[in-house]
């Protein structure tokens, strides 16, 4: 039900906020609208919503720094609106962490599509909404030398300790687990962990690599010059 989801509004035109929120409201979606960023990052640690909309320029702290902001603790949809169309502003805007960009003047059912789109790639890469099911089965497990990935659970365990992943994080070290010492096209690693239909930068894909490395330093991701990434647990040990 699509009331289930709250969706964050951030703008500091009253008059778009209003419009954008008059639309979610007549596909029965929750919204909040929010006029800088500062309020939307208080929002953010106190009650998350399930989807971000933000505008860049925004009094105080801009658009890029708040979805910067909370790229970094989680994967939660955000799509960014802005008047600015240059190639660069929405690349950038897409490697901080965008999910997608629209630029203004926008078709307010466009925008609502954009929406649905993301939420239900959202729900299919983390099992939203989904019931947990009692089972037997014993847990299935990527075993990638030092690394552990606990699927059902969605934990990733480096040297015996767990490392806290988004959920873009944990799917694209599943995919370099399960095929170790492959090398991945950046396409690929887009269209796996993003979905076919993703339209932004590749550029997306080192971003992404650069957080995992930040957290797990010692990881044996290796950078494949003019092609993309692989994982290799063929290295013999010092």
């Amino acid at each position: 039900m699509n009331n289930d989801y709250l969706i964050a509004v951030v703008d500091d035109d009253e008059n778009i906020r209003t419009l954008i929120q008059a639309y979610l409201h007549k596909e029965n979606y929750r919204t909040i609208g929010l006029a800088n960023a500062e309020d939307a990052w208080s929002l953010h640690r106190i009650s998350p919503p399930s989807m971000w909309v933000m505008d860049i320029m925004l009094p105080g702290m801009d658009g890029y720094e708040l979805c910067k902001r909370i790229r970094n603790e989680g994967e939660v949809p955000i799509i960014m609106i802005s008047a600015k169309d240059n190639e660069v502003d929405k690349i950038l805007g897409l490697e901080l962490g965008s999910d997608d960009y629209l630029v203004k003047p926008f078709s307010p059912r466009e925008l609502v599509a954009r929406i649905k789109r993301q939420l239900e790639r959202w729900i299919r890469i983390t099992g939203a909404g989904e019931k947990a099911v009692v089972s037997d089965v014993a847990t299935p497990r990527i075993d990638a030398g030092e690394l552990q990935l606990m699927l059902e659970e969605r934990r990733a365990i480096w040297r015996g300790e767990e490392v806290d992943l988004t959920s873009k994080e944990f799917t694209m070290l599943k995919v370099l687990a399960e095929h170790p010492n492959r090398a991945f096209t950046r396409d690929e690693l887009l269209s796996f962990v993003w979905g076919e239909d993703y339209f932004g930068s590749d550029r997306a894909v080192d971003h992404l690599i650069k957080r995992i490395r930040k957290k797990i330093e010692e990881l044996p991701i290796e950078s494949v010059w003019g092609h993309g990434y692989r994982m290799r647990t063929d290295r013999s040990e010092a």
